[in-house]
């Protein structure tokens, strides 16, 4: 990073208490918050000004984006296609789904991790829309405006899962393709994804994830039925401590998981 960007950073990590505050605030006026844990919110915004060190908090995102995005493209290319991001966060997967030509809308209700995507976006040329607004109340406005909605590693973090998806039904065009991915609900996935990730290899700050927030696939496939959506194909990734590196892996799913769903 250069000068100017660690100038503005450091600008982001002073704003934070303000951001903080107003995440608190938010709960306090419904109207936009209704699916919004502010503890949650206030998490990712002390670590936002790091979204984009590839060796800092956000690492294992920036080590899976990468996988992510071939995912998404090779199912459902994303070229010239309108592309809604939820949960954009920082902007990682935003911007690698604008590169490979996509249209792409990011939403979110951190601030601070928005004012980041904003950021990299000037300094990286990416055209971005980035918007502070929840799933639910930007889908009032926005019904069947996107070709493609990805929501990753989110729903995990938000009150109601199920209202997100709803939302997500919504916000997509008939026929079009969704991507889900979270962390399933077992033994192991807490042995992995908390007990190992954050604790033992500190791949993730302590308390990134609750385990009772975890949710299982079938409990998934349910709730995207229940939207209107149906699970097309469903893909694990997978970590190697030994290699330090993530794979996709169609048959392990036990913790990480990704589903790509169609509106029915």
């Amino acid at each position: 990073m250069n000068s100017e960007t660690l100038q503005h950073s450091n600008e982001t990590s002073q704003h934070s208490n303000e951001t903080l505050q107003h995440a608190h605030e938010t709960l306090e006026h419904p109207r936009d918050t209704e699916n919004v844990d502010a503890a949650e919110i206030a998490k990712f915004e002390r670590m936002a000004s790091r979204w984009w060190d590839p060796s800092g908090e956000f690492k294992p995102l920036h080590d899976i984006n990468p996988l992510r995005a071939n995912y998404i493209d090779q199912r459902a290319p994303v070229a010239e296609k309108q592309v809604l991001d939820i949960g954009c966060g920082g902007g990682l997967l935003t911007e690698a789904l604008w590169q490979r030509g996509a249209s792409v809308t990011g939403i979110d209700m951190g601030e601070a991790p928005l004012e980041v995507a904003r950021l990299h976006a000037l300094e990286s040329g990416a055209v971005v829309d980035y918007q502070r607004v929840t799933a639910e109340d930007f889908a009032q406005s926005h019904k069947a405006a996107f070709d493609l909605v990805t929501c990753l590693e989110m729903l995990e973090h938000v009150p109601n899962p199920q209202s997100t998806l709803k939302a997500c039904a919504t916000l997509v065009k008939p026929g079009g393709d969704l991507f889900f991915s979270t962390i399933n609900r077992n033994p192991k996935a807490y042995a992995f994804a908390i007990l190992g990730a954050e604790y033992v290899l500190r791949l993730l700050p302590k308390g990134t994830h609750e385990y009772r927030k975890f949710i299982r696939p079938a409990e998934l496939t349910q709730w995207l039925r229940d939207a209107g959506l149906q699970a097309v194909d469903m893909v694990g990734l997978t970590y190697n401590p030994i290699t330090k590196q993530y794979k996709i892996n169609p048959t392990d799913v036990d913790v990480n998981y990704i589903i790509h769903a169609k509106k029915v």
